[in-house]
């Protein structure tokens, strides 16, 4: 029986490693091909589709849009998490407040991101009047937010109590105890924590749609609607043009490499933590 049972998740083992050999070497097949500088350096040209030689322009306007939006939502998210994780960690274990808290940072964390992009669709996108980065923005601050709050607090929770306990008892303050101590202590986990939110948005598309929604040339302007790779994949792959969904593939070779990359640097500073 215990055999039978090895071989089982054995074969379950290599089933699960087939299919994602399978994804990877197709990604890898399929976006290597449309792959060249164009990809980096161009915008796309919607006004070619009519010639077969002159179809294929570039992803630089999605790529510097998820570029300015991830920082963004990023330098908004990471602080507000850290604030929160903080105050569940240090100042209200065992509370009301702090359970409630704690219960709906879950909930956001579990939430599908494209109900969040519903809710700032109507608090945001429709009050401005059209789609704009600046809904981009927000839409992915909110998905970084649980997963820095989560990560802080784990991180924090493990600091032994007696440490904490000897700092305030040579004097600092509370808030300075935390800052010097428990901070660097977390340091590491908190930043892979940061790592794991941005490798999440980096690949978001359904909230996105909703709220950047996408153009075809590179912008910076925040108030207007804003390319994105996970929207141009979207789009190029959905457009019936052999040249185009050979750009969708590579655009989606960059994002995957990128999040593995993020994800790789995470695991590494988690190793050096431990």
């Amino acid at each position: 029986m215990d055999a039978a049972v090895r071989w089982f998740c054995i074969a379950a083992t290599i089933l699960a490693l087939a299919f994602l050999a399978s994804i990877i070497v197709t990604l890898l097949w399929r976006g290597l091909e449309a792959m060249d500088f164009t990809i980096f350096t161009s915008e796309f040209r919607p006004t070619t589709y009519g010639d077969a030689t002159a179809q294929k322009g570039g992803l630089l306007h999605a790529i510097t849009g998820s570029l300015l939006m991830v920082s963004l939502a990023t330098l908004i998210g990471t602080p507000i998490g850290l604030l929160v994780g903080t105050y569940l960690s240090e100042y209200a274990r065992g509370s009301q407040l702090g359970n409630a808290v704690r219960f709906v940072s879950d909930v956001l964390l579990s939430a599908p991101s494209i109900l969040i992009g519903l809710f700032i669709y109507q608090l945001v996108v429709l009050p401005m009047g059209g789609f704009s980065g600046i809904a981009g923005v927000i839409s992915l601050a909110i998905i970084v937010i649980p997963v820095v709050v989560r990560t802080t607090e784990d991180m924090l929770s493990l600091i032994p109590n007696t440490l904490r306990e000897a700092v305030v008892g040579l004097g600092a303050p509370k808030w300075k105890m935390i800052i010097l101590v428990c901070y660097k202590a977390a340091l590491a986990g908190i930043v892979t924590g940061v790592l794991l939110a941005i490798a999440r948005i980096a690949g978001e598309t359904a909230p996105l749609l909703l709220t950047s929604f996408g153009n075809n040339v590179v912008s910076g302007d925040m108030t207007r609607a804003m390319a994105s790779l996970p929207v141009a994949i979207y789009q190029q792959a959905n457009s019936g043009y052999p040249d185009l969904i050979a750009i969708a593939w590579s655009g989606a070779l960059i994002v995957t490499l990128g999040v593995l990359l993020i994800n790789i640097a995470a695991r590494a500073l988690l190793r050096n933590r431990g």
